[in-house]
């Protein structure tokens, strides 16, 4: 469901883990782009560099629906690495925290902020699409629909714009594409298990338990060592 006002912190409330923090700092945050929810259009807009992709799924409404349940559910995200923070189907005007671990380490990871600019899930088109808040390495949305055309074909489609935001994406170009390219065919790749029954029903979710109790292990590890760690 989309973010709710917060309360008043309690005094007397344990404070927040840096996790917490970061939430709802990116909660009280606006897009870091003008262009919100563009990616519900066939043209996308100018200024920017621009991808579509898409696959195949099978036939009929029975695929259709296990794709969409799986792309609402995080499946692309989850599937590919990523933790989302907090866990729950994709609800438009939601916010969460995308966490990548580095390579070869637990700590420190990258964090990255986005929100739910729009959702659909009708008979024939189910998705959603995310923008980026400060603080992500790019601006710009992405959005991720599986649809079923007059012929019953089912479709699994990502499209995107965006520019380098961060200063180690432009630094780093090169292989902030290449990383970008591999995520988008791990989502496909994703998307086109899931339709076929591959993916177990529940997976998603069990993926991020586990994230969830890394991020617990390393709260604790945070106030052992009397500071945050990076990411």
């Amino acid at each position: 469901m989309p973010d709710s006002p917060g309360t008043a912190p309690d005094p007397g409330a344990a404070r927040p883990s840096a996790l917490t923090r970061r939430l709802l700092a990116a909660r009280a945050a606006a897009p870091s782009y003008r262009e919100v929810g563009a990616t519900r259009g066939a043209r996308l807009p100018e200024g920017y560099a621009h991808l579509r992709r898409r696959v195949h799924l099978g036939h009929g409404p029975d695929v259709l629906a296990r794709a969409g349940r799986f792309v609402l559910g995080w499946g692309c995200q989850l599937g590919t690495g990523f933790a989302v923070y907090p866990y729950a189907p994709a609800e438009a005007g939601s916010t969460v925290l995308l966490r990548l671990a580095l390579p070869g380490t637990r700590r420190p990871r990258l964090v990255i902020p986005c929100r739910v600019v729009w959702r659909v899930d009708e008979p024939d088109r189910i998705g959603f699409a995310y923008g980026t808040l400060p603080g992500h390495p790019e601006r710009g949305e992405e959005a991720f629909v599986v649809s079923m055309d007059a012929a019953g074909e089912v479709w699994f489609e990502v499209s995107a714009f965006a520019r380098l935001a961060a200063w180690y994406a432009r630094l780093g170009r090169p292989v902030a594409v290449l990383c970008q390219y591999l995520a988008i065919e791990r989502y496909l790749a994703a998307v086109v298990e899931a339709a076929a029954g591959e993916v177990p029903a529940g997976e998603a979710p069990a993926v991020e338990a586990d994230a969830h109790a890394r991020d617990r292990a390393g709260d604790r590890a945070e106030a052992a060592s009397g500071g945050p760690a990076a990411g």
